[in-house]
């Protein structure tokens, strides 16, 4: 794999910002092209900048990152989303795969899991955190192959 993947960052915390352009700059074919703070910004960023993966908060102010996560799958249905948050409700985690999502990574497990997913979905593998013992990526193929084309 040796194109470089666009990476959209929407989170409202700038340390976690921070932390995810720490981690993803251990490698060189990652490029983060932009951040948003807020579930509108990165819906709008999405749409003009087209990134190859978004990196996506739930908890977002202005829109919520399930809801970003709809309206980007439709509006730029190639870019592949990886959610980064502290949620780890089952059913949250169900929704975010329905909703498009490749990857779900716990804030708490980015420093093992954040780069491990990226390169998943990078080569069109779903990844789930490692905190999230009791969920496997797969469980979720057939609700997404039943909801989504």
């Amino acid at each position: 794999m040796n194109t470089t993947t666009r990476i959209l960052v929407v989170e409202d915390f700038k340390s976690h910002r921070h932390l995810i352009g720490s981690l993803l700059g251990r490698n060189p074919s990652l490029d983060v092209i932009a951040e948003a703070s807020d579930g509108e910004e990165g819906v709008t960023l999405a749409q003009q900048l087209t990134p190859d993966l978004i990196l996506l908060d739930i908890g977002l102010p202005k829109l919520n990152g399930l809801e970003v996560a709809r309206q980007i799958s439709a509006l730029v249905p190639s870019a592949k989303i990886v959610f980064f948050t502290q949620e780890r409700d089952v059913d949250i985690v169900r929704i975010a795969f329905i909703l498009g999502a490749w990857g779900f990574v716990l804030k708490q497990d980015a420093e093992p899991d954040l780069l491990k997913a990226v390169n998943s979905v990078r080569e069109g593998v779903r990844f789930v955190s490692r905190g999230l013992a009791n969920v496997s990526a797969s469980s979720f193929e057939s609700a997404v192959e039943d909801v989504m084309p």
